[in-house]
């Protein structure tokens, strides 16, 4: 049942690869506490658990990496898009939140879930995941439906997040592990783009001091990777302060062709004329976040 509480991460006397019969199992221990749905969780406290059961078409499974589609909108029979989903859907909601506090997820592969590494029946555990990507997209039915890229965490010392509460007394704090990710590419193309503005963010005009110069980050605007593939090009790179940095990559804000600001800031970005950027790449920024 729901009413047990939410755990993030492994669970006591669950291993990787361990073998359910069906979705009861599970339940007693709150590994997956929710029999009809595919994601654990709420959009207050993140989603703990996700089952790869082949009720979507557009799920992709590699292994170490998955690209997951989110709830809602899908017809239980055809297994198609019937209308588009929505990221105020709770277990929509529920990802976001453990993709923001950087929570661990425990993926199950199920015995429809179209895989080799799927069970031929019942259900495996597959281990913990971390979210390092959210957008939206067209989907094969011609529907928006969102989008979550997870990769596999191997390194159980990458539990890095304490959550020591707010406790002043003098005993021993719990400490709860759960995985925070993050991906930090740089290169002297984002060197000599960081030179080229001063250090100052291109949203804020922001300059941040350090003890040997100053701080800025360059982001890429189309993600690199699968399934975006964006250049690694100045082209495809902004700079940008940490803050405006992380709110354009969960797309709360965007840039439009004429380079004004759209969402959660207003303004315009700053571009110097030496640096050309590919407005291609700030359509499909704005295409993945709902701008269009």
């Amino acid at each position: 049942m729901a009413s047990r509480p939410i755990i993030f991460g492994d669970i006591n006397g669950v291993s990787e690869g361990q073998w359910f019969k069906d979705r009861r199992e599970m339940m007693p221990t709150s590994f997956h506490r929710i029999w009809a749905r595919g994601i654990d969780g709420n959009r207050t406290t993140g989603a703990s658990a996700i089952v790869l059961s082949g009720g979507y078409e557009d799920d992709e499974d590699l292994g170490d990496e998955l690209i997951y589609t989110g709830a809602g909108g899908n017809d239980s029979n055809s297994k198609q898009q019937i209308e588009d989903q929505s990221w105020e859907h709770n277990d929509n909601a529920a990802l976001l939140k453990s993709w923001d506090d950087g929570l661990p997820i425990r993926v199950i592969r199920g015995y429809k879930h179209k895989s080799p590494l799927s069970p031929k029946t019942g259900y495996t555990y597959a281990g913990l995941y971390g979210i390092v990507d959210t957008w939206k997209q067209s989907g094969k039915s011609g529907y928006k439906i969102c989008r979550f890229k997870l990769q596999k965490l191997n390194n159980k010392s990458d539990y890095s997040k304490i959550d020591n509460h707010l406790d002043h007394s003098t005993k021993e704090k719990k400490r709860i592990r759960t995985t925070v990710l993050r991906v930090v590419r740089d290169s002297t193309l984002a060197t000599s783009l960081k030179e080229l503005y001063n250090h100052e963010c291109q949203v804020c005009g922001t300059r941040i001091p350090t003890k040997t110069g100053f701080y800025a980050e360059g982001a890429h605007i189309k993600p690199l990777g699968r399934p975006h593939n964006g250049d690694d090009s100045l082209t495809n790179l902004i700079c940008l302060c940490p803050n405006h940095h992380v709110m354009f990559d969960k797309g709360v804000i965007s840039v439009r062709n004429d380079m004004s600001l759209v969402g959660a800031v207003e303004g315009v970005l700053d571009v110097n004329e030496k640096h050309q950027i590919n407005l291609d790449n700030f359509e499909y920024h704005r295409s993945c976040h709902g701008f269009d």
